[in-house]
């Protein structure tokens, strides 16, 4: 069942945003002087680089995320650099801490779709929230989208995400986990997410899904498509070339521990 098209805006950027852009900086410069030193495409910098070297790319998703209100936008971007600084002190997370979440083998990157962002996919049903920590899974999730954002090819700023539930049953119930990984991509990496294909969907996940529907926002409700058992390949296919679609999905590609990436 499709639940939204998976759609975003284009990719140009006009007159009204570079305007909005400029504005922008000034706001945040304005409001927190430290910010200067800190950022450029969502990736921690050394302390030389100033906030006129932040991208227009980082600074136009946060805008686009609030429908290009420039205050509302600023406060996001400022909130995002708090959360930032405090959560990711040294700039990145480790992957020593966050040794739990690893050892499940549920997150992979691997492809492109047919416009040149990169393909994940992740299994629900191989993450057991009783085996780790709510914190350590929050660093994971960091840990997963600073990976993706990385890799990132050139002139490419969204990614697609696949979420296999085959075997998903409530031991891999998380909502405090879910309600974490929306709250991280929506509040801190905002319109980096192109499409969520949801596969292989249970009955009894639709329990767990009813729960966090109210709290995804509108932007990234349109992004989600829920995918037919019967419809698969083909639903695949329509964004994805057989040669870049994983080899388990009945591609060629095999998948990439995300910590391998």
């Amino acid at each position: 069942m499709e639940f939204g098209r998976g759609t975003s805006d284009g990719e140009g950027q006009d007159e009204v945003e570079k305007t909005r852009i400029h504005i922008m900086r000034a706001l945040v410069n304005k409001e927190d002087p430290s910010s200067k030193v800190l950022w450029r495409d969502d990736v921690r910098l050394d302390r030389e680089w100033q906030l006129q070297d932040v991208d227009d790319l980082t600074l136009r998703r946060f805008l686009r995320a609030r429908e290009l209100d420039v205050d509302k936008a600023s406060k996001m971007f400022l909130g995002f650099l708090r959360w930032r600084r405090t959560f990711v002190p040294r700039g990145s997370i480790l992957e020593s801490e966050v040794p739990n979440e690893i050892s499940q083998n549920k997150f992979f990157m691997q492809g492109t779709n047919k416009l040149g962002r990169p393909i994940v996919v992740l299994y629900g049903a191989r993450h057991k929230p009783s085996k780790s920590s709510p914190e350590e899974f929050k660093r994971f999730v960091v840990f997963c989208f600073d990976k993706i954002c990385s890799r990132m090819p050139a002139g490419q700023e969204r990614f697609v995400a696949i979420a296999d539930l085959q075997g998903w049953a409530y031991a891999n119930s998380d909502i405090r986990g879910y309600l974490a990984i929306l709250s991280i991509l929506q509040d801190c990496y905002p319109e980096r997410l192109e499409k969520l294909l949801i596969i292989h969907v249970p009955y009894v996940f639709m329990t767990a899904w009813k729960m966090v529907y109210p709290f995804i926002d509108s932007r990234t409700k349109r992004k989600i498509v829920f995918v037919e058992n019967n419809k698969l390949l083909q639903t695949l296919l329509e964004d994805i070339d057989e040669s870049q679609l994983p080899d388990v999905l009945g591609g060629k590609l095999a998948l990439v521990p995300i910590q391998d990436c």
